[in-house]
């Protein structure tokens, strides 16, 4: 935990776990109403949690004086364990869900607890207990008037989207941190990465991005090792790019189902498999006309879908369709000056002329990330403009717009130099060129820049504490700690991460039968990645609140598309070599429904694997049955001495009707036996 710890206006000593920053001019009333809220107990609506303002810093008179610590006592962090469903491993091995009356029964819960949770746990505690935190019988925010509220809505959203509340973070543990830093990312070794150090300090999200992405290289391994020979020997011998397309056939479909396993592993392992999604709130940028919710009761703000999809039908469809038109436009500019430096090459060929060859695919993968980058900003701009209630909807709108786009801008060329110009040399050079440039720019925008500008950051808060830091002092002071991790930049998650995964993997998978070392150049930006991606999260960014995750989410479905993709241009691409040609010279009708019939019999296999592969291993999912079956059997027990005190009591009509419905449980626990049953014969 901190080094220091603070004093609540209660008297309370707690140690700060997470800040919140609200705006400089925040009206007094304002800030004294929602302390109160956030220090108030839970039986009067508020969120029981300990909270002071912090101090000014060396600059006093640049500084924003609204910034306040917040923390919580063991009792009331362990209480909202439990309100948030942890997982954690029991004494006999198995993983269920915390509750405070049988705390003693979990492994590693010793004394009063105070070390039973981590501090991303306690901070993603904190955090789920200030975004439940909701207005009572107020009209708006006091101290502003244009801030409306309503029962039951949710104050912090209300804050940020009125600007009141700027941020809100969760503070580093500069020990730890080091720690994690030190066997992570500052020597060089020849091992996994720490991935339950990972999840212990940042959370299952995080970890399971890097588990992801350590998979994926370990997965590059074996393609790396053949691509290698058959880029030395096989180099300018285009026809015999065959059996590097089968083997890519059968290599994206096993290792995205042997990722799901890995990934259940690890969820099951973190307490995440079996844990039940929080039911979501409307997003802070939603808005609409106040109108009642039947699922909560509550009031809330209604928006007709009918509006929403015409905004999504009428123009973001219509703009996304512009784009990939102004992409395509693009391509062809490039066509032409391939073309251009071709000619200039073919009438006098020398050095300079043939690095001039290489200049169009250069501007072209430079042209192809601005213009993913502005369009990024766009869809982003749009999907908050369709104003989706949830965020779980804004995310899944705004990665299929991305998606479409960063895919046709990305790959478009290379389809159209493979099946419309058929010309494989231009193929090789032009996937070369995208993914070593592409390669380059991202790891100069992800690697070097943030740190040359973090640097100058820490160089300039640096000589300003030196002004008050002491000789003996090793350590930042509390409130210079958290002054310079409010100054640091934001992380926004790992969609950018991910949408980089997913072009590399379409790199590989598509085309790289006709480029051998693609899946080489792929490992090699993996295990950079692997190391900006951890100075990145440990001295750029500020620390994320932890992610709850189970798996990889809809990137899962983005990369099984991929995949579908991937087995249709490979057999195209075998279709399309001499060697086949050869079986097929008297007619071109045979070949194509000869390469139709085995891409449709190959997409069935991949569709059976992927039906035969269990998701979850057998022992996991042994071990979530038989929590089921305990959980059940405590049920029962529960209603039988339920219902012998009902049935002293009750009169016999009462009783008929239990009767009825302890029948209706019957029935349905042998519904679920029998599916258990059935399951595990499979």
């Amino acid at each position: 935990m901190l080094q220091e710890s603070s004093v609540d206006g209660s008297g309370s000593r707690f140690t700060p776990l997470v800040v919140a920053e609200l705006a400089p001019d925040t009206n007094q009333e304002t800030i004294a109403w929602l302390l109160s809220r956030i220090r108030d107990r839970q039986q009067n609506g508020g969120a029981e949690l300990l909270v002071e303002q912090m101090g000014l810093g060396v600059a006093k008179e640049k500084e924003n004086p609204n910034m306040f610590l917040i923390g919580a006592s063991w009792q009331r962090l362990l209480a909202g364990a439990e309100e948030i469903g942890l997982f954690r491993e029991y004494k006999d091995g198995s993983m269920r869900g915390f509750t405070c009356a049988n705390k003693h029964n979990f492994k590693n819960f010793e004394g009063d607890g105070d070390s039973f949770l981590s501090m991303a746990e306690c901070q993603h505690i904190i955090k789920h207990e200030l975004d439940t935190l909701r207005a009572k019988d107020e009209t708006h925010v006091p101290g502003h008037d244009s801030a409306k509220l309503y029962p039951g809505k949710s104050i912090v959203r209300r804050l940020q989207s009125k600007g009141i509340l700027i941020q809100i973070f969760p503070l580093h543990e500069n020990e730890e941190l080091k720690r994690l830093s030190f066997s992570w990312y500052k020597r060089v070794k020849l091992s996994l990465q720490p991935l339950d150090e990972i999840r212990h300090y940042y959370g299952e999200g995080q970890a399971l991005y890097f588990g992801f992405l350590e998979y994926f290289t370990f997965a590059l391994m074996p393609m790396a090792l053949i691509g290698v020979p058959y880029y030395l020997f096989d180099w300018e011998d285009y026809d015999k790019y065959v059996i590097f397309a089968a083997f890519n056939l059968v290599w994206c479909t096993v290792i995205l189902e042997f990722w799901k396993r890995c990934s259940a592993s690890l969820a099951y392992r973190w307490g995440t498999l079996s844990r039940k999604k929080a039911f979501e709130e409307p997003r802070p940028g939603f808005h609409g006309v106040l109108g009642f919710n039947p699922v909560t009761g509550r009031e809330e703000p209604v928006y007709p879908n009918v509006k929403r999809q015409l905004r999504v039908y009428l123009v973001s469809v219509p703009f996304v369709l512009l784009c990939l038109y102004v992409s395509l436009y693009i391509m062809m500019i490039y066509f032409l000056m391939e073309g251009w430096a071709l000619s200039v090459h073919a009438e006098e060929p020398t050095f300079w002329t043939e690095v001039l060859l290489y200049i169009p695919s250069i501007i072209y993968a430079v042209v192809i990330e601005i213009l993913n980058l502005i369009y990024r900003y766009a869809a982003e701009f749009l999907t908050e403009w369709e104003n989706h209630r949830l965020e779980s909807s804004y995310q899944n709108h705004l990665v299929l717009k991305v998606l479409v786009f960063n895919f046709f801008n990305c790959f478009a060329s290379l389809f159209y130099i493979a099946f419309v110009m058929h010309d494989m040399a231009l193929l090789r050079q032009s996937l070369a060129t995208l993914l070593i440039t592409s390669q380059i720019l991202n790891q100069f925008m992800e690697a070097f820049l943030p740190y040359w500008l973090q640097r100058r950051r820490n160089k300039k808060m640096t000589r300003k504490v030196q002004k008050r830091k002491t000789l003996d002092e090793k350590q930042l002071p509390l409130i210079e700690q958290v002054r310079l991790e409010a100054d640091m930049s934001t992380y926004l998650g790992t969609f950018d991460d991910y949408l980089e995964l997913f072009l590399l993997f379409g790199y590989v998978s598509l085309f790289s039968c006709v480029y051998p070392l693609a899946a080489v150049l792929v490992v090699l930006n993996n295990i950079t990645e692997v190391y900006s991606d951890a100075f990145k999260m440990c001295s750029v960014f500020k620390r994320p609140f932890s992610d709850p995750a189970a798996n990889i989410g809809v990137w899962q479905l983005a990369f099984e598309a991929m995949s579908v993709i991937a087995v249709v241009t490979n057999c195209s691409l075998i279709g399309m070599s001499p060697q086949v040609k050869a079986y097929f010279q008297d007619s071109d009708q045979q070949l194509i429904f000869w390469t139709v019939a085995v891409e449709h019999t190959l997409l069935a296999v991949k569709f059976i694997l992927a039906f035969l592969i269990p998701d979850v291993p057998k022992h996991i999912q042994i071990q979530l049955a038989r929590l089921e079956y305990e959980s059940l059997e405590a049920l029962k027990k529960r209603r039988e001495h339920r219902g012998g005190m009902y049935n002293r009591h009750t009169p016999l009509s009462g009783r008929f009707i239990y009767n009825q419905e302890r029948s209706k449980i019957s029935i349905s626990r042998e519904l679920q036996d029998h599916a258990g049953i059935k399951r595990k014969n499979m």
